[in-house]
């Protein structure tokens, strides 16, 4: 038997023991394909706007996603390390020289990482045009999308995985150098003793948790600044990672030791089995258990931010880009070339058109706004209720000649309130130039040009200011079925420029929106899903390990009495606890994260968090399901057979 033959054979022997971590590392193999994949698929590229910042994109998260994976396979490797120096001891033993047991470990590896290259990329290529399907429906693009093969993303992919295998094998190779053979044959009879903790470091841990959940949750400052959001999150990020540490190395084992004080609970079934299992491996998983739970929250609140932001981005563009189209007025011929171009669409018809003059002043407020409001722009109190009946709003307003409303800003949480009953000074404006805030309106007007501060008056007042200053006037049309007007504004685009600091155009702010929140979701998806699979993995095979090093302990409850049944009872238990606790732990961490993003997102641009954050965290619940039932089944059938 050769040595070539031996390592298949060995592969062929340990494959039910390898399944989760070969599944996950084709799985890995196949999302990075399909990220390199994208990158040079020039035919996408071509058909939508963000075709730079698509493959800025994939780069970066291909790079992530290569890093984490890297980290993966070598924590795998270690975790398999530990079941096999008994075998590489016995072919020691067997007068097998270390150079040649090496060798066979190199071959072994080499094997297994050269056949899930294989099949990862060739699953990678018949699933390319899926999800190249798939970006492009979430885009909303009309690209044809071919089946193809990529030869630079083969290429590129065999070339980074090949790096990780080699190095992978080369550290099998060395397994039998780093050990005597005295530890190769004991390392399976290593316990671990009851890991001691005190009740100072478990309130510690608590405490920090507690703090760093303050930190994240409490109202954001009237003056958000920099300083502030790199202080106050920074510090929570920085606690919140001690906390949980903490909190599974002192507090977990705390509680574990209480819940053993309670001698009629602990005495009673299997509670004293599964205690004790429990007590015996915390320590060893407290490390473990944190990487997963931060990793975890993290994952769940990236998914459940990008896909608020892409659930909500049709309300975000309504707010950045009112009108379908909309530009400043440059003369008369440069009007009519605006609407001739608009009129011509004739699948689009214009439902409503409205001229907007805007008068851009200097004036006081009699408080404090804690906002750069200057120059404030003053509208009619007609041209408001035009615009409003334009778009379909039911908020018009009705102002005497010293009233006013304020449009709320974007990007604000001011209310009635803030307003009502303070007064704003507008120079050049005899006998009335103090006027009085009565109502706030919301709902924008133009497309977004900061500052974005306007100021309804009465009609006679805004005359009044005309005459001193003259208005920007401002064309608006809104035509039907403004999400798909692509053509036309297009054509739109290269004539009226940069009128506003957003697109002057509904689409185009619509199609850019929708193009990078697909973007993020598919790329956050994806990788959520890598980690995720790695996470579970990494659970199952620390559970798999300590199945076999504890099978005799089973043995000796079979022959005392101890049914299968009552057996496999216990090992639910154990196993919901090891999944359970950092899902539960990753799920409040990412709802506290989730809330502080809603801060942006729900309050101040209307997004809708409840279901993005209800389809994260139900993803992540039923992958770890299916984690936590497959765990279960392997552990039962090692240990209580």
């Amino acid at each position: 038997m050769t040595l070539f033959s031996l390592a298949t054979k060995n592969m062929k022997g340990n494959f039910k023991n390898y399944l989760v971590y070969f599944v996950s590392f084709v799985f890995s193999i196949v999302i990075y394909y399909t990220f390199v994949s994208l990158q040079y698929n020039e035919k996408i590229l071509d058909n939508i706007l963000e075709s730079a910042t698509m493959a800025f994109l994939f780069l970066a998260s291909s790079i992530v996603l290569l890093i984490f994976v890297a980290i993966f396979i070598l924590y795998s490797s270690a975790f398999f390390t530990r079941k096999r120096k008994r075998e590489v001891g016995l072919y020691s033993m067997l007068g097998l020289r270390k150079k040649t047991i090496g060798r066979m470990l190199f071959y072994e590896n080499l094997l297994m990482g050269l056949l899930a290259l294989v099949i990862g990329i060739l699953f990678g290529t018949l699933l390319s045009k899926l999800f190249s399907m798939v970006l492009i429906k979430l885009m909303g693009a009309t690209a044809e999308v071919d089946f193809g093969i990529s030869f630079e993303a083969i290429l590129q992919t065999v070339l980074v995985f090949m790096v990780i295998i080699l190095f992978t094998s080369i550290q099998g190779y060395r397994l039998i150098y780093k050990f005597k053979l005295i530890e190769l044959f004991h390392a399976e009879k290593k316990g671990e003793v009851e890991p001691k903790t005190s009740l100072v470091s478990t309130i510690i841990g608590i405490i920090l948790l507690t703090v760093s959940y303050w930190l994240i949750l409490r109202p954001f400052p009237e003056e958000l600044t920099g300083t502030y959001v790199f202080t106050n999150y920074g510090s929570a990020l920085l606690i919140l990672i001690i906390g949980t540490h903490l909190f599974f190395s002192s507090v977990t084992v705390f509680l574990l030791k209480v819940a053993k004080k309670n001698k009629a609970r602990y005495y009673r079934g299997t509670n004293l089995i599964e205690t004790s299992q429990l007590m015996h491996r915390v320590r060893g998983s407290a490390r473990t258990f944190t990487i997963i739970a931060l990793l975890s929250s993290f994952t769940i609140s990236l998914f459940g931010a990008t896909y608020s932001g892409y659930y909500g981005n049709e309300k975000a563009s309504e707010e950045e880009v009112p009108f379908s189209y909309s530009h400043l007025s440059k003369g008369e011929e440069f009007d009519t070339t605006i609407e001739e171009i608009i009129k011509e669409d004739e699948k689009h018809p214009v439902m409503a058109k409205v001229t907007i003059p805007v008068i851009e002043v200097d004036g006081e407020l009699s408080f404090e706004l804690g906002y750069e409001a200057q120059p404030f722009k003053l509208i009619s109190e007609s041209t408001y209720n035009q615009v409003s009946d334009a778009l379909n709003r039911d908020q018009n307003v009705s102002l005497s000649q010293d009233e006013v409303a304020v449009v709320k800003p974007r990007l604000t949480e001011f209310t009635d309130s803030d307003f009502y009953g303070k007064e704003i000074t507008i120079p050049n404006i005899e006998d009335t130039s103090k006027l009085t805030f009565v109502d706030m309106v919301e709902g924008s007007i133009l497309p977004f040009d900061y500052p974005d501060f306007f100021v309804i008056v009465d009609d006679e007042i805004f005359n009044e200011a005309a005459k001193q200053r003259t208005p920007l006037v401002y064309k608006a049309y809104e035509v039907e079925d403004e999400k798909t007007t692509e053509v036309t504004s297009m054509k739109l685009r290269a004539l009226i420029g940069e009128d506003f600091q957003v697109p002057s155009a509904y689409y185009l702010d619509y199609k850019s929106g929708k193009e990078g929140n697909a973007l993020n979701l598919f790329i956050f998806g994806f990788l959520g899903l890598v980690f995720l699979a790695a996470t579970g993995s990494i659970i199952y095979f620390k559970q798999l390990t300590e199945a076999n090093e504890v099978k005799p302990n089973y043995e000796i409850l079979r022959k005392i009495g101890v049914s299968k049944k009552d057996i496999r009872k216990s090992i639910k238990k154990q196993t919901l606890f090891v999944f359970g606790l950092p899902l539960t732990v990753g799920i409040l961490h990412g709802s506290a994260i989730l809330y502080f993003t809603s801060n942006f997102m729900s309050n101040l641009i209307g997004t809708n968090m409840l279901v993005p954050m209800i389809t994260a965290m139900v993803a992540f619940i039923g992958i770890y399901i299916g984690y936590y039932l497959l765990t279960v089944n392997t552990y039962n059938g090692i240990v209580n057979k």
